[in-house]
């Protein structure tokens, strides 16, 4: 039984620094088409010192041409280049090396077909000749070597040219002692999370970097474990008490449409009212078995849906943990018959097996009411997934984050929706652009998501799927 089964923990104190004031403003011209009145044209120009990202001069109409040709003719239209996008940031200047060590050779650090993910791609866009990858951690030496194999061959062959694989940092840390090398500037950690968050032998990375490289910098990816949520409360100390720069990958923060909705809430002193997410994955193209293994993955909402979960308590707040309730349709009742699922689910344990779709309601430390679905119920190959958030007078519609992240607002004194776009946002490029500015006192030094907040949607996360399971109808 996972320890995570028998208990739940406290809530931990806030812990995101988010760094000095600056502010970024955005120039758009907006056009209101309301039936029978004439054209009205205006121009929004926005600013706020909350989680500022870039600053970024006026945008031309040319860079960021509008669309208008919606199916709804009542609403403001708004779409510009995102100010943070990868391809507007000017090219990385000459300096000295910039040491990275990167922990596992998978999708996740190099990419894949299966979605846009890689972390490589973003720190070499981001410092250019000065990234020198002194290092690659994966247990197949095999991969490893296939990978740097690739790299050597490309444009970026200067990055790579020197890295030497390891099958433990253990084994880094000691040909490091030896050579009498410096330790590196960060640490990538891109291993699957069965290896780190814990305590425990085999489990316990993040404890093991602090003993060997206690003066580096951390980039690790969500969720931040798979182990009991008292032991990643139990880590999270440990990286506080060390004082590391550490920054946990929940990308979603970074993106322009969801620091437009930080912007709209500040800028109007509002205090949200409620939550409401839903992610609806496509089954059909999953055909890792272990992602249908709740003994191995953790199931959808700890694996897949914590991406929400966090974006519910970046806007929410805190969550009062004893208020989490929630509902399932499980992989043996009626509703739950999926027609194409890719992997032989009978090879899984009855009681390993996922369920179909998880419903959960809480409440905010501030009264808020948040809300969170995950349906393991479309086909092909496109997800649908949308967050709202709601507050005296506002309505805020987070629309495909992932693939075309789009932003509508509903404002007082006017029943017709905002539509913002942002066109070439990558939020994988601006939490690592964010993570090396905090390590090299750069221009945006600001890291969004904390191990220690991490750990909190960790918690919510393991709290929803235990509120299932103890309400699940019992099998017949």
């Amino acid at each position: 039984m996972h320890s995570n089964l028998r208990t739940i923990g406290h809530l931990l104190s806030p812990y995101i620094r988010i760094g000095s004031t600056r502010t970024f403003a955005v120039n758009a011209l907006v056009h209101r088409s309301h039936a029978g009145l004439p054209q009205c044209k205006r121009c929004l120009s926005t600013s706020t010192p909350l989680l500022p990202r870039h600053a970024v001069s006026r945008i031309s109409p040319l860079r960021a041409p509008f669309a208008f040709h919606w199916h709804q003719s009542r609403q403001i239209a708004v779409t510009a280049t995102a100010p943070g996008a990868m391809f507007s940031h000017p090219p990385p200047e000459p300096g000295a090396d910039f040491n990275v060590v990167m922990i596992g050779a998978g999708n996740i650090m190099f990419g894949s077909d299966e979605g846009p993910w890689n972390h490589s791609f973003r720190f070499e866009h981001k410092l250019g000749p000065r990234l020198k990858v002194t290092a690659l951690i994966d247990p197949s030496t095999a991969r490893a070597e296939k990978v740097l194999e690739g790299k050597r061959q490309s444009f970026v062959e200067s990055a790579y040219k020197d890295t030497k694989v390891f099958k433990t940092i253990e084994d880094y840390h000691s040909y490091l002692h030896g050579a009498k090398s410096p330790a590196p500037h960060a640490i990538v950690v891109g291993c699957p999370p069965a290896y780190r968050g814990g305590t425990t032998k085999g489990t316990d990375l993040e404890i093991n970097l602090l003993k060997l490289f206690p003066h580096t910098a951390y980039f690790i990816e969500k969720p931040v474990g798979t182990g009991t949520v008292e032991a990643s409360k139990e880590v999270t100390q440990k990286l506080i008490d060390n004082g590391n720069i550490v920054s946990v990958g929940y990308m979603l923060r970074y993106l322009r449409c969801v620091q437009k909705m930080k912007q709209i809430i500040h800028e109007n002193n509002l205090t949200v009212m409620a939550t409401n997410a839903r992610y609806s994955c496509a089954y059909e193209a999953i055909a890792k078995p272990a992602w249908w293994n709740k003994a191995i993955d953790m199931g959808p909402v700890i694996e897949q849906g914590t991406h929400f979960c966090d974006l519910s308590r970046y806007f929410g707040g805190d969550v009062e943990i004893d208020t989490v309730v929630a509902r399932s349709v499980e992989w043996y009742e009626k509703p739950g018959q999926l027609s194409k699922i890719p992997i032989d689910e009978t090879k899984i344990d009855e009681e390993l097996r996922i369920p179909r779709l998880t419903s959960a309601v809480w409440k905010y430390d501030n009264g808020a009411v948040g809300s969170f679905t995950h349906a393991v119920a479309l086909q092909g190959h496109a997800y649908a997934c949308e967050l709202e958030v709601w507050a005296d007078g506002f309505h805020m519609r987070l629309v495909d984050p992932y693939n075309a992240p789009t932003l509508y607002v509903r404002r007082p004194g006017d029943d017709h929706e905002e539509r913002h776009v942002y066109t070439d946002d990558d939020p994988f490029f601006s939490e690592v652009s964010s993570f090396i500015d905090c390590i090299e006192g750069g221009p945006d030094p600001h890291i969004l998501s904390s191990f220690e907040d991490a750990t909190k949607t960790y918690e919510l996360t393991w709290a929803i799927r235990l509120a299932a399971e103890a309400a699940r109808a019992p099998k017949a």
